[in-house]
């Protein structure tokens, strides 16, 4: 459904069910929890779906090993539980990530996790074999009964430097493990709205829109592409809006009713980089390690260049966080004391990005002793408005679960029934996803009229939705773009059916040209033809989507014009410009 035809809906009947404030994967989850319920749902979202922390994440998909030092054992086997049910239900987005833990002590961290776990506050310390060992069988035994991945095993120092030569060499041992890692989490954000979408009718969403208190005790929702106000009567709202829900709860109470506060992010900025040595020297792995402070960071291959991390820092606004000099130094330092021969150059730091944890309100001094569990709390207005359930809590691996606790509180609130469960229910392009990706491919490719090539390269980016891309693309005559591995079709299918407004929510989320450091100025130039002609922009209009998108790539992802200048375009398998009509 267009935009216009969700506004020109919601002039008509503007009663909804259940209204979701927020765009996130969980806002995006409850949606598609209570529009596959038969619900008359409407999500809004301020900015661009997943354009806040659902794009900031770490991209582990993980239990939270080191979650078990604060006794939070439900958390951790809720979030395992959940990790296995994306490799099932969203495997072309969701891999295995073996995950290796460099261990620089025997005993170290014992009386310190112990100190944690009974909730004492104290700082991090560095973790020894010993403690290591107790947390990894932990996470092996709360597993034991799907086992879908191998147990973890030790390694001792000689046999750990010969596989990993560049790691410190003052280890003691090391200990691998498996866990899972996501590629597209943009991407499978959109795909969660669009299963929703597609399941109810009476579903709709709106990205750049805010839905807001009006004087009078009703509610509206402000349309940010259209400039436009339309009244709306919820019958119940959900605040997802992850860190910001104090804010949003500004807008959805009266002054005098508004909620204490309930939210009390950190802040986590990762570094893409793009460095040969580096990506070699992890052997595949992910490399779960203490910098010198007892803090854990990471680093593991992402789309063909390295992904590190991250900081803990408490933020007061998420709406301007970015990944400060101070925080790349801290990266750069971790990344130089557990792999002490590499070095970084700066221009090697292709893409960096920052978000906002949405854990709930804590006067803890130490950032890692605050829960990262989630739960919902339901604030009644004072003048008999709808209730709003506000959504607390909540990491990136437990989106579905969180998302089916909030839809089962607003169905029990609503008096409604739930009849379709989520738990083994493919996303997207997970669906009928084959066993032989080769013999699909081939299949799919001859009956579409495109190329072996261009068709394993939309399947690695959309899985079985590259079926009808494909036939997409297919069906006109096709134009090459800058970036060899992208043509004009493509964009335009993802601008036509996935809510595309700005550039940015092309470049930076429908695909990964930016985060993967693959974008140039001349692509950023095509794609913004294409979006400009797909959206009938004046050239003032286009003007100003190019200055928008270069300010807000170099404020918030440290990447300026001069970078994207100096990047070849790299070459694609292949990549069809000339295709059968249809």
């Amino acid at each position: 459904m267009k935009r216009e035809e969700i506004l020109d809906g919601l002039r008509r009947s503007p009663k909804v069910d259940v209204c979701v404030v927020g765009g996130g994967i969980n806002g995006i989850s409850v949606f598609r929890e209570l529009a596959l319920q038969g619900l008359n749902v409407l999500l809004v979202e301020k900015h661009d779906y997943c354009s806040g922390a659902s794009s900031a994440l770490s991209r582990m998909v993980h239990g939270g090993l080191r979650y078990l030092e604060n006794g939070e054992f439900k958390l951790v086997q809720e979030s395992l539980v959940e990790r296995d049910r994306l490799l099932h239900n969203a495997p072309h987005y969701v891999a295995p990530l073996p995950t290796t833990v460099p261990v620089f002590d025997i005993f170290s961290g014992l009386s310190n996790g112990i100190v944690r776990f009974l909730g004492l506050s104290r700082r991090p310390s560095r973790r020894g074999a010993v403690a290591i060992k107790a947390g990894l069988s932990i996470y092996d035994f709360l597993t034991r009964k799907r086992a879908l991945m191998p147990r973890h095993q030790f390694r001792g120092r000689r046999t750990t430097l010969e596989k990993w030569p560049a790691l410190n060499s003052g280890i003691k041992s090391s200990a691998t493990y498996f866990d899972a890692w996501v590629s597209h989490p943009e991407r499978l954000g959109i795909e969660l709205l669009q299963d929703g979408l597609a399941a109810n009718n009476e579903a709709t969403a709106l990205n750049y829109a805010e839905l807001r208190r009006t004087a009078d005790g009703r509610y509206c929702v402000e349309d940010r592409i259209g400039d436009v106000s339309i009244a709306v009567e919820p019958a119940l709202i959900i605040n997802a809006t992850g860190g910001w829900i104090d804010i949003a709860n500004q807008s959805l109470f009266a002054p005098e009713a508004r909620p204490a506060p309930l939210m009390g992010g950190t802040k986590g900025s990762h570094l893409i980089v793009d460095n040969a040595q580096l990506r070699d020297a992890l052997a595949d792995h992910m490399i779960y390690y203490e910098n010198e402070d007892g803090r854990i960071c990471i680093l593991f291959p992402y789309l063909g260049k390295v992904l590190v991390g991250s900081t803990d820092i408490r933020v007061d606004d998420p709406e301007t966080v970015r990944c400060e000099a101070d925080e790349r130094d801290y990266i750069l330092q971790s990344l130089a004391f557990v792999l002490p021969g590499i070095t970084i150059r700066p221009e090697e730091i292709v893409f960096r990005l920052s978000g906002v944890r949405p854990l709930p309100a804590s006067t803890d001094s130490f950032t890692g002793r605050i829960p990262r569990d989630h739960f919902c709390t339901v604030v009644d207005p004072l003048d008999g408005g709808p209730s709003v359930l506000c959504m607390i809590g909540g990491k990136w691996t437990t989106f579905r679960s969180f998302g089916e606790l909030a839809a089962d509180m607003a169905l029990e609130r609503l008096g409604r029934q739930r009849r379709v469960a989520t738990t083994d229910r493919p996303i997207g392009g997970g669906r009928a996803f084959p066993a032989n990706a080769s013999v699909w491919l081939a299949h799919v490719a001859a009956s579409k009229g495109v190329s072996a090539g261009r068709m394993a390269e939309l399947f690695d980016r959309y899985g079985t939705e590259a079926e009808a891309i494909a036939g997409f693309i297919a069906a006109g005559p096709d134009v090459p773009l800058p970036h060899a591995g992208y043509s004009v079709r493509e964009l335009q299918f993802l601008i036509r059916g996935e809510d595309v407004e700005h550039l940015d929510d092309l470049l930076l989320r429908r695909t990964t040209l930016a985060v993967s450091g693959e974008l140039s100025f001349d692509m950023m130039g095509a794609a913004l033809d294409v979006l400009a002609g797909e959206k009938h922009w004046t050239h003032a209009q286009r003007d100003s989507e190019r200055i928008r998108f270069l300010t807000l790539l170099s404020e918030r992802h440290g990447v300026d014009e001069d970078m994207l200048s100096g990047r070849n375009e790299p070459r694609s398998t292949e990549c069809d410009t000339t295709a059968k009509s249809g």
